[in-house]
């Protein structure tokens, strides 16, 4: 397969570095706690994989050109989105009001906090907002074949190119939730956590209605 590794990484890292709802998703679970966040990195690589598999056997070429179908998906994700905000919302307002104070972010008393619980949030969190993104679907459509060789099989190789595009992620995450876990110390106080709760929630609501408004 001839490609330019140089070139294929580039474009990754771009499409990765862009903010997008991924990137909300992560760093917020990220300042909540790192394994959180590394569980939300996980399920949005989980997504990829699925828009991958979808591309590589054309599905997802089937939902792009039906425009029933891609509008579908993009208010779905749109919703969910919304759905996210509106509960960071809701608990920036339980701050201000005092009831949530003896759960601060590095608390792990609480049942909903557990290990295995934040894994399952986490990682819900992230494989919705990026399997219910059809952009990711289009990325997979229309970049990946850029650096496809035509003297191959080319499900072959965008599955190749598309676990490449998956390790890559996995490390850019996982990088991001570190810088992102130092964050945890400053958000336990309640102040600034109301604050960070509150600016995400309108941020995934400003997004998820901009979703919407162009399906």
């Amino acid at each position: 397969m001839s490609v330019d590794p140089l070139g294929f990484l580039g474009v990754v890292l771009v499409a990765y570095v862009v903010p997008g709802p991924d990137l909300l998703v992560v760093v917020r679970s990220a300042t909540e706690h790192p394994a959180k966040g590394r569980a939300a990195a996980l399920g949005a690589q989980g997504g990829l994989c699925v828009h991958m598999l979808t591309a590589a056997v054309g599905v997802s070429l089937i939902a792009a050109r039906s425009p029933v179908v891609y509008t579908a998906i993009k208010l779905a994700g749109a919703a969910y989105l919304v759905w996210l905000g509106v509960r960071a919302v809701l608990a920036a307002r339980r701050l201000r009001a005092g009831r949530d104070t003896a759960r601060p972010i590095g608390a792990s008393a609480a049942v909903e906090d557990a290990s295995r619980s934040r894994w399952r949030s986490g990682f819900a969190q992230g494989f919705l907002t990026n399997v219910l993104n059809p952009k990711a679907a289009l990325f997979f459509l229309s970049v990946l074949p850029q650096f496809v060789d035509g003297g191959g099989s080319t499900t072959r190789q965008i599955f190749l190119l598309g676990i490449l595009d998956v390790l890559i992620g996995v490390a850019y995450w996982f990088a991001l939730v570190a810088v992102a876990a130092r964050l945890r110390a400053l958000l336990d106080r309640p102040r600034v956590r109301h604050r960070w709760e509150l600016t995400t929630g309108w941020l995934f609501i400003a997004i998820g209605f901009g979703v919407a408004a162009a399906a």
